[in-house]
C-alpha cells in the first residue's frame, strides 16, 4: 500500500488549514502553518486561477488527510454513503467518524489520529471487552471502548489517568481514571466540528 512519508505539516500547509496531524504542536506556536503559511513547492506564490474541479478535489484531499486515509479505502466510503439512505455526504462524515481510531481520537486517548490508529494496531485496545486491532472498525451505539487490562500501565496510559476529559462531542462519553468510554448514540452533521464541504466531495465523485 502505498503511504505518505514526508512531513505531515506539509499537508496543512498544502490544504491551507490544520488538521490537527501532529498533536500538541498544532495547538502552539511551533504549527507550521503559523511559521510559515505559503503553498509548498516551488511556486506556492501562482496565481492561477483555481477551476471548480480543483476546489472539489481539494476539499477531497482536506477530508482525506484528517481522518489518514488512502483514496481507496476514501471512495469506498463514499460508495457505502451513496448506497445509504439520506444525504450522502453527511452519511460520508458520519461513516468516517463512527471509524474506532477516530473513536478514540475523539475520547481524548491519543494525541492525533495516527496514534490512535497505531494504539489500536497493536491490540491496545477493546470494544466490549474483546480486542480489536482493525481501526476502520464501525463502532454503534452503546459500545463500550476501553484500554486493555494489560496495558494500562503503560506510561502514556498513567499520565491520561490524571487527566479530566473534556471538549467530548455529546455522543461520546469517557472516563479517564477508568479509561473506559461509551458510545452515547450516532453522530450527526451538527456533531462533526470540522471544516469540510461535503457536498463539493459528492459532487466531485459523482461525475
Amino acid at each position: 500500500m502505498a503511504r505518505y512519508t514526508e512531513a505531515d505539516c506539509r499537508l496543512c500547509r498544502r490544504e491551507k488549514t490544520k488538521l490537527f496531524l501532529k498533536g500538541d504542536r498544532c495547538y502552539g506556536p511551533k504549527c507550521a502553518l503559523t511559521r510559515r503559511n505559503k503553498t509548498p513547492g516551488q511556486h506556492w506564490d501562482s496565481r492561477k486561477k483555481v477551476t471548480e474541479y480543483g476546489l472539489q478535489l481539494r476539499e477531497k484531499q482536506k477530508a482525506k488527510r484528517i481522518y489518514g486515509l488512502q483514496e481507496k479505502q476514501f471512495r469506498k466510503y463514499y460508495e457505502m454513503a451513496e448506497r445509504s439512505r439520506g444525504v450522502t455526504g453527511t452519511n460520508m462524515l458520519v461513516m468516517l467518524e463512527e471509524r474506532l481510531d477516530n473513536v478514540i481520537y475523539r475520547m481524548g486517548m491519543g494525541a492525533s489520529r495516527s496514534q490512535c490508529r497505531q494504539m489500536v494496531n497493536h491490540g491496545h485496545i477493546t470494544v466490549n471487552e474483546k480486542v480489536v486491532n482493525i481501526p476502520s472498525y464501525q463502532v454503534s451505539a452503546g459500545d463500550v471502548i476501553s484500554v486493555k487490562e494489560n496495558k494500562r500501565d503503560l506510561p502514556s496510559y498513567v499520565e491520561l489517568k490524571e487527566m479530566k476529559a473534556s471538549n467530548l462531542p455529546k455522543w461520546l462519553e469517557f472516563e479517564p481514571a477508568k479509561l473506559t468510554g461509551k458510545v452515547l448514540s450516532k453522530p450527526t452533521r451538527e456533531d462533526i466540528d470540522l471544516s469540510i464541504q461535503e457536498h463539493m466531495i459528492v459532487e466531485l465523485y459523482s461525475k
